[in-house]
């Protein structure tokens, strides 16, 4: 059997259920608490505001997701493993799954729907700004996520889809500021992001100075080496669009 064959046959329904554990706990939480039974261990993880540790577990999962989505591509360059890339569209959807699911808890359960109060909170309220808008960066790329929108979308799914890389910076940013004394662990959910991002700057750099370096050449080389250029350039656009997207992720 091929790796690829195991990975997507085995590995990734793993994963799947290694993603959903976190919303399945705190569904368990939850029923525990609506059935009356408050010695349950999944009740008891909720502790004493049930409604707050709800919300924050959601958010949180959301971006530790979010991060490992965008560790997907530095892992895959860095340590030679191309099936990393199987698991990308996955993670990503799972940590907008959370993202989702912390705003629709915020809306309903601690705002009652209230949409006037909800707006007031996002300008008043510096944190819920920078989460607010995470979540409407984050609406877009889930929408194309799909073969069919990168098919549509061509070279512009990838200009858009690099927007999670605001919404990573501002989710650390919501985090930070939600905090009131205890910074470590937004601290640290923002190094990652500093490294991952900072990674991706740093090889965009060499990637340009490399087709800048490739120009160079072909314009010394003569007509020649013009013609095989144009012969490679030929040769890549024959590739699937999709495929190529697929291989060269904007994060």
């Amino acid at each position: 059997m091929s790796p690829d064959y195991l990975a997507r046959r085995y590995v990734k329904p793993i994963v799947f259920l290694l993603c959903l554990l976190p919303a399945i706990w705190l569904a368990l939480g939850i029923l525990a608490l609506q059935s009356g039974n408050m010695n349950s261990s999944a009740a008891l993880a909720l502790g004493a505001n049930p409604v707050e540790k709800v919300q924050d577990t959601l958010g949180i999962w959301g971006l530790r997701l979010l991060l490992v989505t965008l560790a997907v591509t530095p892992l895959r360059v860095l340590g030679g493993w191309p099936k990393l890339q199987l698991f990308r569209r996955m993670l990503g959807l799972f940590a907008f799954f959370y993202i989702a699911l912390h705003f629709l808890w915020y809306l309903f359960v601690d705002q009652a729907f209230n949409w006037g109060q909800l707006f007031g909170d996002v300008v008043k309220r510096p944190y819920i700004t920078a989460g607010f808008s995470a979540f409407l960066l984050l609406v877009p790329l889930a929408v194309t996520s799909t073969q069919r929108a990168m098919r549509r979308l061509g070279r512009r799914w990838q200009k858009l889809h690099r927007l999670v890389y605001a919404a990573a910076i501002l989710g650390c940013v919501h985090y930070w500021w939600q905090v009131k004394a205890d910074i470590r662990e937004p601290l640290i959910y923002a190094a990652i992001a500093a490294l991952l991002l900072g990674w991706r700057g740093l090889r965009s750099l060499q990637r340009r100075a490399g087709a800048q370096q490739a120009q160079s050449g072909a314009r010394t080389r003569g007509p020649g080496g013009e013609r095989d250029a144009g012969k490679d350039q030929e040769s890549a656009r024959s590739r699937a669009p999709v495929q190529r997207l697929a291989d060269q992720p904007p994060a």
